[in-house]
């Protein structure tokens, strides 16, 4: 083969490879989960619900894969991590936690930060702070200073959920708190526990593909 024919079959291969990453990088990281609006109350403030689960189950794309979910105004649990909410606003958050425990990284995030009185309930159980190897995952908005751990279900529980979306007769932890929107804008929010098993230090997977453990704030 001459050096011309292999420079040319060496861009052909080039163009070939940078058009299937491409492909790959919009399929993984720009397509956009449905967007759910947090449903409002009669008091002005707004509600939102959502849940973790420690692996979607078969009727998901990625079954194996811990995920968010969220609930929209019918009652519905809808797999995204695109939600909005209104501007200057308090937000009462409910998330019902069904994955073990993993361990926080990290013991800064093991104290509720942000929130409305700087504390969290917990099964009814209002904490200030919770044991660093007790979360399974948490809700940190980094940009509104918001930090929620979220403690794990206990290794031995019984009726535990293997696929989403998971009952309130399935083991969980209650976790509810309240925080403050700021003005228009979208507000990233992300679990900073490393819960991507069979992944790199936990951390590939489900933690860097959006609409898992991490999305999006639209704040409007």
């Amino acid at each position: 083969m001459t050096t011309r024919r292999k420079g040319i079959l060496g861009t052909a291969v080039g163009a070939v490879v940078l058009f299937v990453l491409s492909v790959l990088y919009v399929f993984y990281f720009t397509i956009q989960p449905p967007r759910v609006q947090a449903a409002a109350d009669a008091s002005g403030s707004t509600q939102l619900t959502l849940q973790t689960v420690g692996a979607l189950g078969p009727d998901y794309e990625h079954p194996a894969w811990v995920s968010y979910l969220v609930e929209n105004a019918k009652g519905e649990w809808i797999h995204s991590t695109e939600i909005e909410l209104p501007a200057n606003t308090l937000v009462h958050v409910t998330i019902l936690q069904y994955d073990s425990a993993t361990g926080l990284r990290n013991p800064f995030f093991a104290r509720p930060q942000g929130t409305i009185g700087g504390v969290i309930d917990v099964d009814g159980k209002e904490v200030n702070i919770v044991d660093p190897q007790a979360p399974a995952h948490t809700f940190a908005v980094p940009e509104l200073g918001v930090f929620v751990p979220l403690p794990g279900v206990a290794g031995d529980a019984s009726n535990t959920c293997s696929a989403a979306p998971c009952t309130l007769d399935q083991a969980h932890h209650t976790v509810t708190f309240s925080f403050r929107t700021r003005g228009p804008g979208r507000y990233r929010f992300q679990c900073f526990v490393p819960c991507a098993a069979g992944y790199y230090a936990g951390n590939g997977g489900p933690m860097q593909r959006y609409g898992y453990m991490g999305g999006y704030l639209d704040v409007v």
